[in-house]
């Protein structure tokens, strides 16, 4: 239970300030079938669980010690990023989508998947669901508990739309999620 509950919360937390989350907002804004929108990203999102997942279990087979330093290094790494790209950008950036505005639900729902599946490779919640499903007991609740939080905040921005980048500092959610890695990743060496 406590493997699940602390993939969705770092998951949720890491997803909210992310790029995919904007182009989330973004597609949301620029095509009137949300709910094509939100189907496409979910399925790249979990797409990408089930690689990360996948890559978690290759990871778990290796020694324990040196697994652990390693897991440890990603999320002080991957915090260090999250803070340092907070400070960096600007409060309400926009992800600029060239695409032309695909007008039935299958193409929007594809417009999404590709827009997605393309920016989340490599993302840092793809990466700490790997580090994750590589330290904890089990793989699938991580997995599982990841896909769900990335489809929340997914849901989150087609609902909210541009609303939410008004009323939340997104700067200050990024360093919180941040700083929460590092501590992560402390405590993992520890």
């Amino acid at each position: 239970m406590l493997d699940a509950v602390s993939a969705f919360g770092l998951v949720f937390l890491a997803e909210i300030p992310d790029k995919t989350m904007f182009a989330t907002l973004l597609l949301a804004t620029r095509f009137p079938r949300r709910s094509a929108v939100w189907a496409g990203v979910t399925a790249a999102y979990s797409a990408h669980v089930v690689l990360a997942v996948t890559l978690g279990g290759l990871l778990a087979r290796l020694p324990d010690e040196p697994l652990h330093y390693a897991v440890a290094m990603l999320f002080v790494a991957a915090g260090g990023y999250l803070v340092w790209d907070s400070l960096r950008t600007k409060e309400g950036r926009e992800i600029k989508n060239a695409a032309t505005q695909p007008r039935s639900w299958g193409a929007t729902f594809a417009a999404a998947a590709a827009t997605i599946g393309v920016a989340e490779f490599a993302d840092i919640t793809q990466i700490a669901t790997a580090s994750l499903a590589a330290t904890r007991d089990s793989a699938i609740a991580v997995g599982i508990c990841a896909a769900l939080a990335l489809a929340s905040v997914s849901g989150l921005a087609v609902v909210a739309g541009s609303a939410l980048v008004q009323r939340v500092r997104l700067a200050l959610i990024q360093r919180a999620a941040g700083v929460l890695f590092v501590v992560i990743g402390v405590v993992t060496l520890v």
